[in-house]
């Protein structure tokens, strides 16, 4: 797990918990999450705001797997967003959730949906492996864009039930459906989808 020096407490924090923060003629600083919501506080008027930091909480999947999420909020103006997150070699990964709300938003009610939506998201599966290897369960496929840093250029991977699959084994699971039509729809990552 790759630790960063915030430069504004001294605190030796995980790399997933830092921002290179800066604005305009100010210099670029790293700040851990605690320390760059209170500056935005600060900027943008907010006296009230108060740094809460959730504890890891446990969630069970359709398939009986447990699955840890770690909590992350950042203050962005007007705007609060709390992200839920695996830690897969100290760093996020397999599912990743995010909810936002005002900045003026009872955290605790952000945090009650976000899980909520974890849940949501836990009970479904949408590819399987047996035999035959993986394929797709349903008509309908669920999951998050990333870019593939093992492929020449830029070329996509996709994160489905928590794990990753290249563009190419994707396209393989969708031969099953060749002839069919399909839509394809983008949302934001604080979506429901």
């Amino acid at each position: 797990m790759s630790k960063s020096l915030c430069q504004a407490c001294g605190a030796i924090t995980a790399g997933h918990d830092i921002v290179h923060f800066g604005s305009g003629g100010d210099a670029y600083r790293d700040l851990c999450t605690a320390c760059f919501n209170t500056e935005m506080a600060v900027r943008v008027g907010l006296h009230q705001f108060e740094n809460v930091r959730f504890e890891p909480v446990r969630i069970v999947d359709c398939d009986g797997a447990t699955h840890e999420f770690h909590f992350r909020t950042r203050l962005l103006g007007d705007i609060l967003s709390l992200e839920g997150f695996e830690l897969i070699g100290g760093a996020p990964a397999g599912y990743q959730f995010q909810m936002v709300g005002d900045a003026e938003e009872e955290l605790f009610d952000l945090l009650g949906r976000l899980i909520e939506k974890i849940q949501r998201a836990l009970s479904v599966k949408h590819i399987a492996h047996d035999r035959r290897g993986h394929h797709i369960v349903d008509t309908i496929v669920r999951g998050r864009i990333e870019w593939d840093e093992a492929a020449e250029g830029r070329k996509p991977q996709v994160l489905v039930d928590g794990r990753t699959f290249s563009w190419d084994e994707l396209g393989a699971m969708l031969m099953a459906f060749e002839g069919w039509q399909f839509k394809l729809s983008i949302f934001d990552s604080s979506d429901e989808v």
